[in-house]
């Protein structure tokens, strides 16, 4: 059953020697996926503090819709920055900044994070308040 002449050794180091070598293969893949995710660049926002449904539903800015805004970002509801024409939407640091910024809805705050885009949309995330 186990003979000391068969081929088996040579088999099992074979394989072990081609696991080896695809494993040093694949890890700068699995290393540069990592920094991706965690890479992102940091960027600092200026504009105006938005609720996310009412801008990208009917563009709902400014002092007109400041009181209508608050109500919805302190409901739940996503909140965003939109600087130059470009809307990001906002969270805090994995859980949502919207305490933080309801009473700031139709003024211009700026903002600091990672972006991160996707699919069109932009997220500024671990987003802090910079300046009110």
């Amino acid at each position: 059953m186990f003979n000391s002449t068969s081929e088996s050794p040579s088999v099992l180091k074979i394989a072990v020697t081609a696991s080896f070598i695809a494993a040093l293969a694949f890890s700068p893949l699995a290393i540069a996926e990592e920094q991706h995710d965690h890479g992102k660049a940091s960027k600092e926002v200026t504009g105006e503090v938005v609720d996310m449904m009412c801008y990208v539903d009917h563009n709902a800015t400014g002092d007109k819709h400041a009181a209508c805004g608050t109500k919805c970002i302190k409901g739940g509801g996503p909140v965003g920055i939109v600087e130059n024409g470009k809307a990001y939407l906002v969270v805090g640091e994995h859980k949502p900044i919207n305490d933080a910024l309801a009473d700031s809805c139709g003024k211009t705050v700026t903002l600091k994070g990672k972006l991160a885009e996707r699919g069109g949309i932009a997220m500024l995330e671990n987003a802090e308040i910079v300046k009110k």
